[in-house]
């Protein structure tokens, strides 16, 4: 039986249902309730009386995956359900799709999410903010949430048309690779803003930008006793008392 495709309104209602993926997070099966929220436009425009009642319980089992991400699982899961109601089931079925994938997506969406993408939004945001200038929050939204909408968007509508073929795609983003890329672009990034920062002091204390390579030999030792195991965060606060004592003494 030839597949049928859900009308638009319908997709639409789904995508905006979720963004609210984790407003029913609970303790014992975390966002099954948000998925069922979401999918529950989809599913009553393919199943009545008792299917319709089986395909909700089947959505009510564990589900936990990254918020982002799972718009490309929820959208291969309405592939997977229109294949159950024309009779053309796959070789895998909706629970094991489900347990298969969401794991692996969490992983790599708060690797490459909270990890990679909000540090380095911030600190494109920290440059507009060491200037004074009021559009540091927006670019900060702006730069985080361009990325976000689309994994929403275009995740959800590449994983119903293309169902079970969306992990390859997923695959072919190498999105852990990605988010080391971003990550050491983000040190970059830190790192200049650093130095502007110290370039700033120095300019209004009167001292030449040069004395701002005094505090290389400070990094370099930091840096050797953090790869002997010395804890980054014993680090952070012993150079934060040193900045704070040498500031307000001076």
């Amino acid at each position: 039986m030839e597949r049928k495709r859900l009308p638009r309104i319908v997709l639409a209602r789904v995508l905006l249902r979720s963004f609210a993926l984790q407003a029913s997070w609970n303790f014992e099966r975390l966002q099954n309730l948000g998925v069922l929220y979401t999918l529950g436009p989809a599913l009553r425009s393919m199943f009545q009386g008792e299917e319709l009642a089986a395909a909700y319980r089947r959505h009510l089992e564990y589900f936990n995956t990254h918020p982002f991400l799972a718009s490309p699982i929820l959208g291969a899961i309405l592939a997977l359900e229109e294949n159950k109601k024309s009779g053309d089931e796959s070789y895998l079925g909706v629970q094991e799709f489900k347990g298969m994938v969401m794991a692996p997506y969490a992983a790599m969406g708060d690797a490459l999410f909270w990890g990679a993408v909000r540090p380095l939004s911030a600190g494109v945001a920290l440059f507009f903010a060491a200037r004074g200038s009021l559009w540091a929050p927006v670019v900060f939204l702006l730069l985080f949430n361009l990325p976000h909408f689309w994994f929403r968007i275009v995740g959800l509508l590449r994983g119903y048309f293309r169902g079970l073929r969306v992990v390859e795609g997923i695959q072919r983003h190498h999105l852990p690779d990605l988010a080391i890329r971003l990550k050491e672009a983000t040190v970059v990034l830190l790192g200049g803003l650093c130095a502007y920062l110290v370039f700033l002091c120095l300019r209004e204390e009167g001292l030449s930008a040069g004395w701002g390579l005094a505090v290389i030999p400070l990094v370099v030792l930091a840096g050797r006793l953090a790869r002997k195991g010395v804890s980054t965060l014993l680090l952070v606060l012993v150079t934060s008392a040193i900045l704070l004592f040498f500031f307000f003494s001076g």
